[in-house]
């Protein structure tokens, strides 16, 4: 099992929910970390609440401005010299039906979950090749394996997610790079709150399911524990996570049981 003590770790979506409960397990472990999200006020705000503010730099990013994103890899790569993780943890949700869901909002679900997470991995991967370690660590989502309704683009994009990075761990095994992709199911965080509804606009209100989650703070502490064993997959959660399951053995069984559920 590997230590986090000393360890460069990189995380988006550090401004809120399962990315900023990370900062502070992670800098409290002896971590060197980078918070990124888009508001720069709300980092400084994380970063203020970490045990060893000396070992925390904020590196305000928006995932969707593709064409930064290298440039803000380069910031990063300078900060602390190398980079040993990337936690690619920045994301939004959807809570509509497909036919009343714009297309934009598609569009939108797959640049941030997909395309963006994509484009600063890829800046990121040479640096990796190049000092023969590093490990990416994605925070795809129970949804990623499974659907719901209400969901449908937030699923497609976090499915994407899977393809790529199960690839990309094959096909840099032989760089010593790692790839470790973590699947939460309900956690309580804002990430119903923030959801995109059909319109584009934020939901503005928790669901059950959400609030009656796993804390995120025992969430955190299960990444962390699959980073230190580098696992391929780890599944987070109560009992959704036996939908993983279902969907494989029984996939009629699993449609049952979601269209009996309160999944909005």
């Amino acid at each position: 099992m590997d230590s986090i003590e000393n360890k460069v770790i990189w995380i988006t979506g550090a401004s809120s929910g399962i990315g900023e409960e990370l900062a502070y397990q992670l800098n409290e472990l002896g971590a060197k970390i980078i918070l990124s999200a888009r508001r720069e006020t709300v980092l400084l705000k994380v970063k203020n609440k970490c045990k060893y503010q000396d070992h925390v730099t904020i590196l305000p990013l928006d995932l969707t401005d593709f064409n930064s994103l290298g440039i803000v890899t380069q910031k990063a790569l300078k900060i602390n010299g190398h980079i040993d993780i990337l936690i690619n943890n920045g994301g939004l949700s959807q809570r509509s039906l497909i036919v009343d869901t714009k297309f934009e909002v598609y569009q939108q679900m797959i640049d941030v979950n997909y395309l963006g997470t994509i484009k600063l991995t890829k800046h990121l991967l040479d640096h990796f090749i190049a000092q023969k370690s590093g490990h990416f660590v994605t925070v795809t989502s129970l949804m990623g394996k499974f659907s719901s309704p209400y969901r449908s683009g937030y699923c497609g994009a976090k499915h994407a997610l899977h393809g790529f990075f199960d690839a990309l761990r094959m096909e840099h095994e032989k760089d010593n790079i790692n790839v470790s992709i973590i699947c939460p199911g309900f956690i309580q965080t804002n990430v119903a709150k923030n959801a995109l509804t059909g319109d584009g606009s934020a939901l503005q209100k928790e669901d059950n399911a959400t609030e009656n989650g796993m804390p995120v703070n025992e969430c955190a502490q299960k990444i962390i524990s699959a980073i230190k064993k580098k696992r391929f997959e780890t599944y987070i959660g109560g009992k959704e996570k036996f939908g993983i399951y279902l969907k494989r053995f029984f996939p009629r069984l699993l449609h049952k049981v979601v269209m009996n559920s309160k999944v909005r």
